[in-house]
């Protein structure tokens, strides 16, 4: 599987490096994914919402899973997720990854990035509990779920959620055992609840693990 995490100046830090250290970590646990931090365009660093400078790996191509990441959405920041949102092309660029079947994620604001892009308009998501409102307002069904899986579309709220909505995807396609064990290495104790959504009407799952693992959620294959 190709997971790539888009970044761009402003990104919120541990938003892009949280998901990333739990794939790449079910990469060395023998799963097989290859996760990259990306730019829409062609740039040698970005700068984060915190100061870090980063060196992309290169450009956002046509992965499986497409993982956007928020910052600065809350304080209307000159840079960051709501700024990407305003100019378009990201938005533009994960709506049609999306159309071209790829699972589409987000990390806490990112979800605006998602809502600008039309990805989440009567479906079920959350975001960061500061921008919660914004959202329900632009008709996203708003669950209160560390992490919300729609199938195609997953999203998780503010900033370490990102963490669970990583191990939430590796358990999906590689199963709980690898996911708890990514867990135990970085010591980290796994949130809940889950909400799983679907024709049944959704399920919640209290801890960090699904109610039940539903292989039409699975990533597709062999695309690019």
């Amino acid at each position: 599987m190709d997971a790539q995490i888009v970044i761009f100046d402003g990104v919120d830090d541990l938003d892009a490096f949280g998901p990333f250290e739990v794939l790449a970590n079910a990469a060395k646990g023998g799963a097989d994914v290859r996760v990259t931090l990306v730019t829409l365009d062609p740039v040698e660093e970005i700068t984060t919402s915190h100061g870090a400078v980063v060196k992309p790996h290169g450009v956002l191509t046509s992965p499986d899973l497409l993982v956007v990441p928020g910052g600065g959405w809350n304080d209307h920041a000159r840079q960051g997720a709501r700024a990407e949102a305003e100019r378009g092309a990201l938005p533009a660029a994960a709506a049609r990854l999306h159309e071209q079947g790829a699972v589409v994620a987000s990390v806490c604001t990112g979800a605006g990035i998602l809502h600008a892009a039309g990805l989440l308009a009567g479906r079920p998501a959350i975001t960061h509990h500061a921008a919660v409102a914004e959202l329900r307002a632009g008709r996203v069904e708003i669950v209160e779920a560390r992490v919300v899986d729609d199938g195609d579309i997953v999203t998780a709220g503010g900033v370490t959620a990102g963490l669970d909505l990583a191990l939430h995807l590796v358990e999906r396609e590689w199963g709980t055992e690898l996911a708890d064990r990514i867990a135990r290495e970085m010591e980290y104790a796994r949130r809940g609840p889950l909400h799983r959504g679907g024709a049944g009407g959704g399920q919640m799952a209290a801890g960090g693990g699904p109610p039940g693992r539903d292989q039409r959620h699975g990533f597709p294959r062999a695309r690019r």
